[in-house]
């Protein structure tokens, strides 16, 4: 199964039937819901959390797991409003920022990567690690959140490309990615390598290549969220995206994808960032004590997770 809509089992049958329920459960308790303007505030919201579930699919499908991703988005993010404000903060610095920004999530990514694949360390433990030394460095780079980036920075992602809003292109492009890539050999043999590794070994296929791979994607969807928190909070901050890799391991997980790997697919894991960023949504609108908020969203999570493990098993 190699299409963008072919998913896992039917766990993500349960997803989009949550997401409907989700969206009509919002529109009751805010009444503008659906007006154009909320729903874009709503997607650039949950942009950031799309993007790195796409990227942990594609780790979680080849049998791994990136507990980095939160670590590397503030790691990304302090660096390339670093590189901007020290290149200037003129359109050529932003350019240099973005450049770097991206290619620190690749290099983490890639980090991983050469560390589990090559040296064959558990990717739990080992990513969990890794997060720390990137959080460390965020930190070391910029001991204090705050430094701005350029107005020109923040105004074009909260602005147009051609007469449609920036938040729109971005979702078109990480969607085009993912498109092009599950067409390709590359999602079959990264499934094979995750579902029946000692027969994807015994085929000939460079399992080490293929994880790192997924490593490197995970990195860059990484790399692409941070500059979109970037863009939406305007400034610097060595704490942004703490709570991303659990959430948007959950979302992959909702979307269909196996933990222990090969079954699974991008579009499922952007239903289920939907999902997930959907019930924060409706706890803040439903009015809750701010202390019941996290545990409430746990549960509803949890109970959507359960759901698809029943559809699944029939």
């Amino acid at each position: 199964m190699t299409g963008l809509g072919k998913l896992g089992g039917r766990t993500w049958v349960v997803t989009a039937a949550a997401l409907i329920v989700l969206i009509v459960v919002n529109a009751v308790l805010q009444h503008n819901f659906l007006e154009p303007s909320v729903v874009q505030s709503n997607l650039t919201t949950f942009l950031p959390l799309v993007l790195v579930a796409i990227g942990q699919t594609y780790v979680i499908l080849g049998g791994d797991i990136d507990l980095s991703v939160g670590a590397i988005v503030a790691l990304v993010n302090v660096v390339t409003v670093t590189v901007i404000a020290a290149f200037g903060g003129d359109g050529t610095a932003v350019v240099l920022g973005l450049m770097i920004g991206m290619g620190v999530g690749a290099g983490c990514g890639l980090l991983n990567g050469l560390i589990i694949a090559g040296l064959r360390f558990q990717p739990i433990v080992t990513t969990f690690a890794t997060s720390i030394v990137f959080s460390g460095l965020a930190l070391w780079v910029l001991p204090q959140a705050g430094l701005p980036v350029p107005e020109p920075y923040w105004r074009t992602y909260a602005g147009t490309i051609l007469g449609v809003p920036t938040v729109y292109v971005i979702y078109l492009l990480a969607f085009l990615l993912a498109a092009f890539l599950a067409a390709r050999p590359f999602m079959t043999r990264l499934k094979a390598v995750g579902g029946l590794r000692a027969a994807a070994f015994q085929t000939g296929l460079d399992l080490g290549r293929l994880r790192v791979s997924a490593f490197v994607l995970s990195g860059l969807y990484g790399a692409f969220a941070s500059l979109c928190l970037t863009g939406e909070t305007a400034s610097g901050d060595p704490l942004m995206g703490q709570s991303l890799a659990m959430s948007a391991i959950s979302a992959v997980v909702l979307g269909g994808t196996a933990l222990a790997g090969g079954v699974g697919g991008t579009l499922g894991s952007v239903l289920g960032a939907l999902v997930v960023g959907m019930i924060g949504s409706v706890i803040f609108f439903a009015g809750l004590p701010f202390e019941y908020q996290t545990l409430v969203q746990g549960l509803i999570i949890l109970a959507a997770l359960a759901g698809g493990v029943l559809v699944t098993r029939r």
